[in-house]
């Protein structure tokens, strides 16, 4: 079993239900979840004229190799209706993997680490408070180290909910 991280992201319709329902379809689809961070509400990088996003990060247990997981993640997506008008655009579920043990993998179609999680706190904060210690060996400190240490002056709020 591989220990895997994802980041889940929604700014369009129902945010806390689109999430709740990408984490159902999750584990039917041989992702274990072990732990799940808070929600936080984020301001939108990037591409600013849209709708802030919800966020969280999972860590979760698979048998599936990294491409066939990536396969697991796109598959819901569309299950779900999500569609990508374009780069950094809204979106109904966004599912990333952030994280695939120990591995880095850089093929045309994923990059493990994820490549921009460092520099983003709508990714680091979740997963500072599921895995604070956590520490991939091409980073440089922990987790929650490259948290204090972020670049980003993003907001992100955790989010009170229903």
């Amino acid at each position: 079993m591989a220990t895997v991280y994802l980041a889940l992201g929604s700014n369009v319709g129902d945010r806390e239900e689109n999430l709740r329902e990408a984490i159902r379809h999750l584990g039917a689809s041989g992702v274990h979840i072990a732990k799940t961070s808070s929600v936080y509400e984020t301001e939108p990088l990037d591409y600013l004229d849209q709708p802030w996003f919800l966020n969280g990060v999972l860590e979760a247990q698979t048998e599936l190799p990294a491409g066939e997981l990536l396969a697991a993640l796109r598959k819901i997506e569309s299950q779900m209706g999500s569609k990508k008008p374009f780069a950094k655009g809204p979106r109904l579920i966004d599912l990333d993997i952030l994280l695939y043990d120990d591995a880095t993998i850089h093929t045309p179609e994923l990059d493990v680490p994820h490549p921009r999680m460092l520099l983003r706190n709508f990714v680091l904060v979740p997963l500072a408070e599921i895995a604070p210690n956590l520490r991939h060996p091409s980073w440089p400190a922990t987790a929650a180290e490259l948290l204090l240490n972020s670049p980003d002056p993003s907001e992100v709020k955790r989010h009170a909910g229903r």
